[in-house]
């Protein structure tokens, strides 16, 4: 009959975590979690046939080796993830100002678009006023001159009336 070897837990982070037999007084890590600059301690699991097999101090330099290992990558992590955030904005930046520059020339572009449009609507309206002018002096004077007729009609029929008494 076999039986399962005990299991030993070593914490991860800035925690100490005793592990469950006595003769243990420290514990070691080799990983530390972070979440909004908090460390997060993470538990690694190492038997005690582990710790009988190879020693309280093979056992630890393995643990420091971890965290060592741990640490340089999370520095290489932190390095290459600062390189490619520096990457990132400065395409950012370029393709902004790529967009404003193309925005600046779509505008001017509809600007001077506009301009012509005013333009040529100005000219249409202002010939439109003037056709509008010269047919309303024709009405005028198709009204008017009529109406000025009957007055003088009207007029000399009373001068008419008038000497004739």
């Amino acid at each position: 009959m076999t039986t399962a070897p005990s299991v030993h837990s070593a914490r991860i982070g800035a925690l100490p975590q005793p592990f469950a037999y006595a003769e243990r007084s420290q514990s070691r890590s080799f990983a530390t979690v972070h979440f909004a600059e908090e460390r997060v301690p993470v538990t690694a699991k190492l038997s005690k046939r582990f710790y009988d097999t190879f020693g309280e101090q093979i056992a630890n330099e393995l643990v420091d080796w971890f965290n060592q290992v741990d640490e340089t990558y999370r520095a290489d992590l932190r390095e290459l993830n600062e390189l490619n955030f520096a990457r990132f904005d400065a395409k950012l930046e370029q393709r902004i100002a790529e967009l404003r520059a193309e925005l600046r020339t779509e505008t001017i572009t509809l600007r001077k678009d506009l301009e012509s449009g005013f333009a040529r609507s100005d000219v249409r309206v202002e010939q439109r006023l003037a056709q509008v002018k010269s047919d309303l002096v024709k009405w005028m004077f198709a009204f008017w001159a009529p109406t000025a007729l009957a007055t003088v009609g009207t007029a000399l029929g009373v001068v008419s009336l008038l000497l004739r008494r």
